[in-house]
């Protein structure tokens, strides 16, 4: 990789060079410490913009010019790469089609939103625009992530119009696949008001069978990754780490007959991760939605579902075993947890197919009493 080893900062190129639509550069150091190379955003498809070395004695040359042009998109994105170029932040506003009954952004906005900022991230660092962040090995392969584990912890839902800005970051998980973690803010406060973590795996995408991580794509992606390890969710015994347990059957409440809608379905031509969260709260009591609002929810997904499958929600509540509630903390900075124990409610979740019962995603959510009205 160009810039396997090298660092990430805002790109120092004068804004009329770039006509202002610089992302960042990669700044490759020679043994002195000088930078020879910068990345921009005009060379994310695999160009690379040279400028002329500070290097003493060699003489300055003109930039090689880039044919890539910035879409309308990229323009008017409210989202760049931070400083170290290891992670991503964008802003988005809540729109009135992404609000529900409770006049506030929904979970599957929440989720949504966590998904739009992962790809863009990847697009803005010159992954594929053809699937979710895929390399060039892994298109030449026929490779695809899929999702294993969402686990999103929502503190305070954001309201109409209000601007939400989510940071990103991925990190490797070794063969096994990778990681992606977020953390959200009101962008008006700065107030931490979630966090989400989730794995992905590899598939091919002919045979649908997973697929370890080979070296070669592991260092595609590694150079746009943390150097060292940082999680949304730091604390020890945290619940995204929490394993779930299948839920008994016959479950105290149940929704059958659920039918993916074209819609659905995504780029990799299987039902989206989002839709998932979605059958699963259709089989909640009303009572516990009319009263309770959606705190925490960790869904692992354990095959695809097709456009054709029908789909049964099952859900009881879980006993609580533990009285206390950790208090998050760390250093990426989290508010404090409820302190009203008997206003906390915890449910497990089972998505099946109603044809021979094949589990299809398993889940756990913990509800809080609605606030006041806002």
């Amino acid at each position: 990789m160009l810039l396997r080893g090298g660092a990430f900062s805002a790109c120092n190129a004068a804004v009329g060079e770039h006509q202002g639509n610089c992302r960042f550069s990669g700044l490759i150091r020679r043994p002195t410490g000088r930078v020879s190379a910068v990345w921009c955003s005009r060379a994310r498809r695999g160009n690379l913009l040279r400028v002329a070395s500070v290097a003493t004695g060699e003489p300055k040359s003109k930039p090689q010019e880039s044919s890539y042009q910035p879409s309308v998109a990229d323009r008017l994105r409210l989202g760049s790469l931070t400083e170290d170029g290891l992670s991503y932040k964008e802003k988005f506003i809540v729109r009135c089609y992404e609000v529900g009954i409770n006049k506030t952004a929904t979970v599957e906005t929440i989720a949504n939103l966590l998904q739009e900022v992962g790809c863009n991230h990847a697009q803005y660092v010159g992954f594929s625009t053809d699937g979710f962040a895929t390399t060039l090995t892994m298109r030449k392969l026929h490779l695809i992530w899929v999702t294993a584990r969402m686990h999103i912890e929502i503190y305070k839902y954001p309201a109409w119009s209000d601007v939400v800005e989510i940071e990103t970051w991925c990190q490797s998980e070794g063969r096994i696949g990778t990681r992606r973690d977020w953390i959200l803010k009101d962008y008006a406060t700065g107030e931490v008001i979630g966090r989400a973590t989730s794995k992905w795996v590899m598939m091919n995408q002919d045979t649908r069978r997973l697929q370890k991580v080979t070296d070669e794509v592991r260092d595609e992606y590694l150079v746009f990754c943390p150097k060292t390890l940082r999680l949304a969710f730091p604390e020890e015994n945290n619940a995204s780490l929490k394993k779930i347990a299948k839920l008994d059957d016959p479950a105290e409440n149940s929704k059958v007959g659920l039918v993916p809608r074209r819609a659905d379905l995504d780029m990799n031509q299987h039902v989206n991760n989002v839709t998932y969260i979605g059958w699963v709260l259709e089989s909640m009591p009303q009572e516990i939605i009319d009263s309770h609002e959606l705190q925490t929810i960790t869904l692992d997904y354990r095959r695809e579902c097709q456009q054709d499958d029908v789909v049964d929600s099952l859900t009881s509540p879980e006993p609580i075993l533990d009285d206390s509630v950790s208090q998050p903390h760390g250093t990426n900075g989290s508010p404090t947890a409820a302190k009203d124990e008997n206003d906390r409610l915890q449910f497990l979740h089972l998505l099946r197919l109603s044809n021979d019962g094949s589990e299809i995603n398993r889940g756990r959510t913990e509800w809080r009493k609605k606030p006041a009205k806002r």
